[in-house]
């Protein structure tokens, strides 16, 4: 798959640039920590990919900081020679906020998993997008709680059967792609552990986005949830589930793509069915910048539990004020000389913390 970026204003502008003639490897992002995940984890993929393209930025390492919440996933901050924190559960969106905000010169990166994220972190996550704070959120989701040894998680199906459902889960799944397009965020894809290629375009293009992007990777779990996302893998049954999401292009799946997907009926819901049975005029042409994200929502809940239809690529990519400019600019207007200069402001940034309340302290008759 190959995907246009349409890049809006680069999300690493103002992060200092490597001189230039200088080049970084993958080497010069990779730590001297061991590398503990279970053999055959996919989270040994995508820690390649990030390692790999990283240099490519050309930005600094001493710029770049990746922020972890808890999970297999966060150890990723140990696995890179950059800045990072392995922080607490659910909270990185929260601390990766305050670093963004405070920080303009650096490259703010959120790594989390489906639990971490999702359950604990939903409030943390909603907020970090829906404000549009500058960040790279990377959502590792394998339906499950793997540090803890193969528990249920917010994107379990109906009905999995794990060491804390035995019976089955109830609960209904959270679509991570739904979710961001439901708060807004600017940025949204989703892309795969296996696939190699696609896996880098998007986060590349995610970097480059300046805004919130969350970005969800497929990725297997061997041990507790093994072949989660096998069919979309397959050779040739993948092929027929994966919708290759292409800006400016008609969204369509199937070897040497015979399906499409088209607007049925007059409540305007989409439907993928064969090529030769579209009517041109039904068909959805895919646009990241639509400002209204009304049909990327609608193009998300194409997916379902069961992977018959699966959208891969960009889902959204539109250019709209950050929450870590606009709160820079307020300070800047509330001291226009510079912050230096404003005495007033700074005795309130660094005065005391606690304050002496005048009065009498007896309880009311």
């Amino acid at each position: 798959m190959s995907i246009d970026l349409g890049m809006p204003a680069s999300g690493v502008a103002g992060v200092p640039q490597l001189p230039d003639g200088e080049k970084q490897t993958k080497r010069d992002f990779t730590s001297d920590q061991e590398v503990r995940w279970c053999p055959g984890c996919g989270d040994y993929i995508i820690l390649n990919a990030v390692q790999s393209f990283l240099p490519d930025l050309g930005l600094r390492r001493e710029n770049i900081v990746f922020v972890s919440g808890i999970g297999c996933s966060s150890r990723f901050p140990y696995y890179l020679d950059t800045y990072g924190m392995h922080s607490i559960h659910g909270r990185a969106p929260a601390i990766a906020t305050g670093l963004a905000t405070s920080r303009p010169d650096l490259s703010v990166w959120v790594v989390t998993g489906d639990g971490d994220a999702l359950s604990i972190g939903g409030n943390h996550l909603i907020h970090a997008l829906r404000r549009n704070v500058n960040l790279t959120i990377l959502l590792f989701n394998n339906k499950i709680y793997g540090l803890t040894k193969g528990q249920y998680s917010p994107t379990s199906e109906i009905g999995a059967v794990t060491k804390s459902t035995p019976s089955g889960s109830v609960d209904q799944p959270f679509n991570p792609v739904s979710l961001a397009l439901g708060a807004e965020a600017s940025f949204v894809a989703r892309t795969m552990d296996s696939d190699r290629t696609h896996l880098t375009e998007v986060l590349r293009a995610a970097a480059e986005h300046r805004g919130s992007s969350l970005v969800e990777i497929y990725q297997n779990c061997p041990i507790f949830n093994d072949g989660a996302f096998d069919v979309l893998k397959d050779s040739e049954d993948g092929q027929a589930r994966i919708l290759h999401l292409t800006d400016g292009e008609p969204i369509r799946a199937g070897e040497g793509h015979t399906a499409r997907v088209v607007v049925r009926g007059t409540d305007g819901n989409l439907a993928v069915i064969p090529e030769k049975d579209a009517d041109p005029a039904t068909v959805v042409t895919h646009d990241v910048a639509a400002a209204d994200p009304s049909l990327a929502f609608a193009i998300s809940r194409l997916d379902d539990p069961s992977m018959a239809h699966v959208p891969m690529g960009i889902f959204r990519n539109v250019d709209r004020p950050t929450y870590d400019d606009g709160v820079r600019a307020q300070v800047a207007a509330a001291s226009p000389d510079g912050p230096a200069s404003d005495t007033e402001l700074m005795e309130l940034l660094h005065g005391k913390d606690t304050w002496t309340v005048e009065g009498s302290m007896e309880p009311r008759a």
